[in-house]
Formats: C-alpha cells, sequence, structure tokens
C-alpha cells in the first residue's frame, strides 16, 4: 500500500517524483531490442495480442488517432493505413529513444504524410479537448505514475463517440499463476541479461505486470474517469486483456 507521497516501480516503494525518471531509464536501455525481447518473451504471440486490440479498435478512414506509449509503432503502422491520407496517426511517447526509434521504423516502412510524433507525457497529454476519434495504449499504461490522471487525460482528448483502447498485461487463470511466475521472474531476467544485458530492466517490467490492476478493477478505473460501456476481452487465459471504453 503507497501514500499519496509514494508510488510503486515494480515491487519497490519510491517517491512520486522518481518514477517517471526510472521508467525513462528503463526504456531507454532496452529500446534497441526491445521489439527482439517481444518476441522472444511472447514467443512471437504479442503479435497476435495486437492484432486483435487493431482489430477491435474500428478505425475508419479519415479518423484521428493518438496511440500513446507508441514506442516502436507496431500499431500505429498499421493504424497510418487504416486512416489513409485524410486521416492523421499520432505517435506519443514519453522516452525519446523509444520514439525515435519508432520514428524510424515507420519511415522506412513508408508510413509518412500522416504520421506525426510527439514526445509527451501520458498523464497530461497536450492536445486539445475532443480531438481524436481513437486512443491506443499498448504495454505502456502500467509504467504511468498515475493511471488515475491518464484515463481522464485520454477521455479529454477523445471526441464524443470516440473510444480507447488499452492493452495490456493482467491476471491469468488461477492454474496458470505458478508456471507464469516461474517463467516471469526467472526466465524473462535471464533473457534480459543474455541479450540486452540489462536483467534489472526486465525484472522491474515482470514486477509491474503484478503490480497492475487486474481486469476488473481496470475496468472499475475506466468507468469513474467517466468512460462509457466498458468491457475487456481476456487474451490466452487472462495473460493479456483488451480494454475498451467511449466517450459519450
Amino acid at each position: 500500500m503507497t501514500d499519496s507521497k509514494t508510488t510503486h516501480f515494480g515491487f519497490q516503494e519510491i517517491p512520486v517524483e522518481e518514477k517517471a525518471h526510472r521508467v525513462d531509464d528503463v526504456f531507454r536501455s532496452v529500446a534497441n531490442r526491445y521489439d527482439l525481447m517481444n518476441d522472444l518473451m511472447s514467443f512471437g504471440i504479442h503479435r497476435v495480442w495486437k492484432r486483435f486490440a487493431i482489430a477491435i479498435a474500428g478505425i475508419r478512414f479519415g479518423e484521428r488517432v493518438l496511440d500513446v506509449a507508441g514506442g516502436t509503432g507496431d500499431l500505429s503502422s498499421v493504424f497510418s493505413e487504416q486512416v489513409g491520407p485524410t486521416g492523421s496517426v499520432v505517435v506519443a511517447d514519453l522516452n525519446s529513444s523509444m520514439l525515435s526509434i519508432g520514428r524510424d521504423r515507420l519511415t522506412d516502412q513508408g508510413r509518412v504524410g500522416n504520421v506525426f510524433y510527439v514526445q509527451g507525457d501520458a498523464q497530461k497529454l497536450p492536445f486539445p479537448d475532443n480531438y481524436f476519434h481513437c486512443v491506443t495504449i499498448s504495454f505502456g499504461l502500467r509504467n504511468v505514475t498515475n493511471i488515475d490522471q491518464a484515463l481522464s487525460s485520454m477521455l479529454r482528448v477523445l471526441r464524443p463517440g470516440g473510444r480507447l483502447l488499452i492493452l495490456e498485461f493482467s491476471k491469468p487463470a488461477g492454474f496458470m499463476r505458478p508456471a507464469y511466475d516461474f517463467y516471469s521472474f526467472k526466465i524473462i531476467p535471464l533473457l534480459g541479461r543474455l541479450v540486452v544485458q540489462d536483467e534489472d530492466s526486465y525484472r522491474y517490467l515482470a514486477e509491474s505486470i503484478r503490480m497492475h490492476p487486474d481486469q476488473e478493477t481496470l475496468q472499475r478505473m475506466m468507468e469513474d474517469a467517466g468512460f462509457k460501456h466498458c468491457e475487456y476481452f481476456n487474451q490466452t487465459i487472462g495473460i493479456t486483456a483488451v480494454h475498451r471504453g467511449y466517450k459519450l
């Protein structure tokens, strides 16, 4: 349990003002091999999880989409094609290293003209009210210092009728948890040490999953923030979940 002046960084309790800097250090350390590690850690299944999130986002031609914590651009690349030349996709990320890699990657893919890049905080999104048709955040919400503030900020920038999609690690079915814990706390840090030479960052990422709200709790937080018709879809027996809510 934390008070208003502290928050969690993995299993550690730290001053609130330190978390963003520590998370920034983690992603600066792992940015260059972030996609490779995702493939290794999930055996490639993260691509299936993202495809499902993209499918239920329902992006239409001409829409404006905000991809918060857009990282290396997996979702934004597809959104760029879906919105076409009359739409736009904004990739927002607090970490400059991740944002730079995402920009280079999408440029190499030819995603230019309708994709824009902004370094910004999910809790204080630097965009007008009622602007985007869809906001997405994929594997980024658990790294935010104050999730309630981030949800409120994302609601503010959505147009009435717009939707929020959150893809995040969640709480798997009970029978899976012993094996899942072993893999998370033994294998993932080992992979981090072998592939990225950074065991501590991947230990934090595993711990941060355990500290993230479960499916029902996150749905209630979305509802408390003002989202309507909130629902979630478990994937791989709850290892991840996609939450969706609307601004009315």
